[in-house]
């Protein structure tokens, strides 16, 4: 029977001793590190935590007794016997991981090692008509928890992602799922429901938080994120932390004003950079450009299908040397670039990490970037810039609703400590 103690009650802390409460403190810093960081040795524990070899070593005997980690190999050795690592048990918990799109629902269930279990990839749903999500998320993860067959009772908690201007403190989407009947925030209509910590998040920022924790950012000081969708979000690293803004909005990098009296966004305004440099975008150029008699095999489609062009209709096209596809996703990389080239002269950031849908255009989207950038940013700020595509694939903005969940189960088991 697995024990989640740890990680989810909190009485047990209020009559316990100073030296009780220590203690658990630090054996939940300890599955912190080794949580996001990975197996770690006796040596690295000491180091993190400013702690002496034989308290480590005590710590880490309690948490293999009690079930929560195991001795998994030995690590590099500075000289003579390589050390001990110590990893996280198989299967101790699980979290699921939800990411809302313009026009479907992807979730999936991951183990504590973040091995993904079982996925719903393609759940119809329209964001802008949806009103209340919570009845409906709530019937679907139940059915992938039934399919999967594991016991509700090692749920840890949801992570959802989602576009629109989102506050993960107030628990509120402020562009979708408005419903001014409703008397409780989204998130405490979520929780109420799955009886469960849920977490909501942006969309922009939960791809940061991957990259910050899983990704090519996790050993970086200051960091761009940028994800590249329907819509354009940015998540922002500075001095090795994810900023958020006083009021949580930092990163609408999409709505900045580009275009003088260009088209009108969904924000409002008009000219932001998503009406030229985005899915949205990259759509309505498509759709634009075939009505207008180009030639392209994106011609072979319906008229319906037309309509209704998928920014990945495009990519895959300009993949197989669709000359129109190619154009059309060029300029898109060329506006892209003039916005990268504002945030690297504010920033100065070590690393540019472009994710998303449009990261499968590889070089058709990321050498128009690069020439734009060029062309619009000072060379002794570019030069010391590296723009990489990132390396988590499909899963990012999963991964990093997941790690959201974590964070704050950590964080407020540590905090809890510390207040009693």
């Amino acid at each position: 029977m697995k024990n989640l103690e740890l990680l989810t009650k909190k009485e047990h802390l209020v009559n316990s001793s100073n030296v009780e409460r220590k203690k658990h403190l630090q054996k939940i810093k300890i599955l912190q590190n080794i949580y996001f960081q990975g197996p770690q040795t006796n040596t690295d524990i000491c180091e993190n935590f400013n702690i002496s070899s034989p308290t480590s070593i005590r710590l880490l005997n309690q948490l293999i007794e009690e079930d929560w980690i195991k001795k998994d190999g030995r690590g590099k050795s500075v000289g003579g016997r390589k050390p001990e690592l110590y990893a996280l048990r198989e299967q101790k918990f699980y979290i699921v991981g939800v990411q809302l799109e313009r026009f479907k629902i992807k979730m999936a269930i991951f183990d504590n090692l973040n091995n993904k279990l079982k996925e719903y990839e393609k759940i119809p749903f329209k964001i802008e008509e949806e009103k209340s999500i919570v009845d409906h998320l709530f019937e679907t993860t139940s059915n992938l928890i039934k399919e999967l067959g594991i016991d509700a009772e090692y749920l840890l908690g949801i992570g959802i992602s989602m576009p629109g201007l989102v506050s993960s403190r107030e628990g509120k989407n402020f562009t979708y799922f408005l419903d001014e009947e409703q008397t409780e925030s989204l998130d405490q209509a979520l929780k109420r429901r799955f009886n469960k910590p849920v977490f909501i998040l942006n969309d922009a920022k939960s791809a940061c938080l991957a990259e910050f924790n899983f990704g090519l950012a996790s050993d970086k000081k200051n960091v761009l994120v940028i994800s590249m969708d329907w819509g354009i979000g940015l998540g922002i690293i500075i001095e090795g932390k994810v900023h958020q803004g006083s009021t949580g909005f930092s990163g609408e990098f999409g709505h900045i004003p580009l275009i003088d009296d260009g088209l009108l966004c969904h924000c409002g305004k008009r000219g932001c950079l998503e009406t030229v440099a985005s899915g949205l975008a990259l759509s309505r150029m498509a759709k634009e450009g075939i009505k207008a008699g180009e030639s392209s095999i994106l011609n072979r489609l319906s008229e319906n299908e037309i309509e209704r062009i998928q920014p990945q209709t495009i990519i895959d096209a300009a993949n197989k040397g669709d000359q129109f596809a190619i154009n059309i996703l060029s300029e898109v990389g060329i506006n892209l670039g003039k916005g990268i080239a504002i945030l690297i002269q504010l920033f100065n950031p070590e690393l540019i990490i472009l994710e998303g849908k449009f990261a499968e255009a590889q070089q058709f989207i990321t050498t128009p970037i690069q020439q734009s950038i060029n062309t619009y940013c000072m060379a002794q700020l570019r030069e010391k810039t590296t723009i990489s595509l990132s390396t988590l694939g499909n899963d990012s903005v999963l991964l990093g609703a997941v790690a959201t969940v974590m964070e704050n189960i950590f964080e407020n088991q540590i905090k809890t400590a510390n207040s009693v």
